[in-house]
């Protein structure tokens, strides 16, 4: 739960590069997320040269902060198609899953990271080269933090868990 808990959205980095060993633990956080039929729809390309983060954060205004690297998750929606009709959204999950891995991975690693989802989407796939089948849908970015955000209030599980049916709350 520490870990569950104590990860933030961090904006704010040290300039401080992120060791290849520890990037590699972060991917392979990613590939270990569960997956519906084991389709693995996911692709992850990693930027950590600096000119090329920045090169990143021109095309996505939600993207803030000086991070040390970064991971655009996509879908390969090829792969995607092998999970039938229910296919495309189960690949968006599964990318979902992969993303809050390696979030947790990197926290506890003592890396900071946060999601971004305001990207434009056909100028990243061209500056990265990403094929037309593979479509960018989250950037994760990763630093050391310059500090840990402390947690937002949460709700308490009474309004939100529902026994047997809705409206009957949790106690």
């Amino acid at each position: 739960m520490e870990a569950i808990k104590g990860r933030r959205a961090v904006r704010r980095f040290q300039e401080r590069d992120i060791p290849l060993e520890d990037m590699r633990k972060i991917l392979e956080a990613g590939i270990w997320a569960p997956s519906g039929s084991n389709v693995q729809p996911w692709e992850f390309v990693v930027v950590m040269e600096r000119d090329n983060v920045e090169k990143v954060k021109l095309l996505s205004p939600g993207l803030f902060g000086n991070p040390a690297a970064l991971v655009v998750l996509c879908v390969n929606r090829k792969l995607a198609e092998r999970g039938g009709k229910l296919g495309a959204e189960s690949a968006l999950m599964d990318v979902s899953m992969a993303a809050q891995n390696m979030m947790l991975m990197a926290y506890s690693l003592g890396i900071g990271s946060c999601p971004v989802l305001s990207f434009n989407k056909a100028a990243l796939r061209e500056l990265l080269n990403i094929p037309e089948h593979v479509e960018p849908v989250l950037i994760l970015i990763f630093g050391y933090p310059k500090v840990w955000p402390k947690p937002p209030r949460r709700k308490p599980l009474r309004e939100v868990v529902h026994v047997e049916e809705y409206g009957r709350p949790f106690e």
